[in-house]
């Protein structure tokens, strides 16, 4: 069983950063089968609406990123951790949301439970 373990998230005034990590752990086979991660991708979701796809990395690092948070977040990743990170500068009221990491493992994907981030006006 493959685990995905989100964390970073808080409360922030509008033009604060924060940084959120996502940590991949287990195994999707026998217990202590080593695994690589494939894509890696942060969502966020508002109560009532649509998860939406905010940034995306490839094992390779290509990065690509929602319009609307181009320029402020950065997507990174290492692949010997198992962890990808989000850098999220500038922050608006209206990137208020759950923070969904989702990780591919062998072609099938994994979700982590979320972290709440809270901008303030």
């Amino acid at each position: 069983q493959v685990q995905v373990v989100e964390s970073g998230g808080g409360l922030v005034q509008a033009g604060g950063s924060l940084r959120l990590s996502c940590a991949a752990s287990g195994s999707p086979g026998a217990p202590g089968t080593i695994f690589s991660i494939g894509d890696m991708a942060w969502y966020r979701q508002a109560p009532g609406k649509q998860r939406e796809l905010v940034a995306g990395i490839t094992r390779g690092g290509s990065a690509s990123y929602a319009d609307s948070v181009k320029g402020r977040f950065t997507i990174s990743r290492d692949n010997a951790k198992k962890v990808v990170y989000l850098q999220m500068n500038s922050l608006k009221p209206e990137d208020t949301d759950v923070y969904y990491c989702k990780v591919y493992v062998l072609g099938y994907p994994y979700w982590g439970q979320g972290t709440q981030v809270t901008v303030s006006s």
